[in-house]
């Protein structure tokens, strides 16, 4: 009972952080089964899927209600998630039961992590540089009679392209748990620059419910779903995201999201197997390194080298937006 009580806890905080940025859940959650509560990488990966499921819907219903999903991306993107994200789930079975299974899973989360993590200071970076010309903009004086702000602009849904995003995120989903949000967000970003962010999430949050189930009912039938795992965490995860949604409007997401990215490269290292002290120096000189060299990106782009008060007000046009 202490167990579960530790698991739900646990589900709490880790709900918390995805409530307030919107990502984060299959990132964090998995890692945390794994690496705190010793639950085997398969069943980790099987009951985290099965308690998002539960989950996603509700935040998706917000952004339908509120029209920012573009739900021509979301069909292309569902019809290539949904048959590799149950298709992940049994190339995870057939690489064979017991220690075998769960090492190759352990690592795929690793890479899936890392992937993730990377793609975040990809978005802090875009998100700095619209903010920098953001800045440049308010200096100019518009002329009379211009429009203080442009209608966001139409996106036309590149088909295969899309396709291709939403197979390769469903495959590594069904087999890791990992990138419904973090990872399909930063391909989205990518492959449509112009979508608005709150567009962005809630096309993703969206997209992510088919994709979410059809990888835990793959799960189910062919992984090693554990009921007293996912009732652990839909405890603690249903109040820690409603928590994390109320303060989220006064939470500064860029320090959210960097937070978030040091703890996914911490817990990919973790997977990878390093030792105690080889993963505090590690993350230590990685703290350092990002440091100097955001300080540097933002002196190039012509802000401070420390975020000013009256800048910290400002919104992040790729980031702000909450799932």
């Amino acid at each position: 009972m202490d167990f579960d009580l530790a698991m739900a806890f646990g589900a709490f905080l880790v709900a918390i952080v995805v409530g307030m940025t919107g990502m984060g859940g299959g990132a964090l959650m998995t890692p945390m089964l794994v690496t705190i509560f010793g639950v085997p990488p398969l069943t980790a990966v099987s009951s985290d899927l099965v308690a998002a499921a539960v989950m996603k819907p509700v935040g998706s219903v917000v952004h339908l209600r509120r029209g920012t999903v573009n739900l021509d991306l979301v069909r292309w993107l569902c019809i290539g998630s949904i048959p590799c994200a149950f298709g992940g789930v049994l190339i995870a079975r057939a690489l064979g039961d017991g220690q075998d299974v769960q090492s190759v899973i352990k690592v795929a989360l690793g890479v899936a992590l890392l992937i993730a993590a990377t793609g975040l200071a990809v978005r802090g970076y875009l998100a700095l540089v619209d903010r920098a010309a953001h800045r440049v903009d308010d200096r100019r004086t518009a002329a009379p009679g211009e429009p203080a702000a442009m209608a966001a602009p139409h996106v036309k849904a590149r088909p295969i392209p899309t396709l291709i995003v939403g197979a390769v995120g469903g495959l590594v989903v069904g087999m890791s748990s990992v990138g419904s949000g973090s990872l399909m967000i930063v391909a989205l970003l990518a492959l449509y620059p112009m979508l608005r962010a709150n567009h962005l999430v809630g096309t993703d949050l969206v997209q992510a419910v088919p994709l979410v189930v059809a990888a835990a009912v793959g799960h189910i039938l062919f992984g090693d779903f554990h009921l007293d795992v996912t009732a652990a965490l839909l405890a603690g995860s249903i109040p820690g995201v409603y928590l994390g949604s109320l303060v989220s409007s006064r939470a500064p997401g860029g320090l959210v999201r960097r937070a978030l990215a040091f703890v996914l490269l911490a817990s990919a290292l973790n997977m990878f197997g390093l030792s105690n002290a080889a993963l505090g120096l590690t993350l230590a000189g990685v703290l350092v390194a990002v440091s100097l060299i955001w300080m540097l990106l933002r002196k190039r782009h012509g802000l401070t080298a420390v975020p000013t008060r009256g800048e910290a007000r400002e919104p992040e046009v790729a980031g702000s937006d909450r799932q």
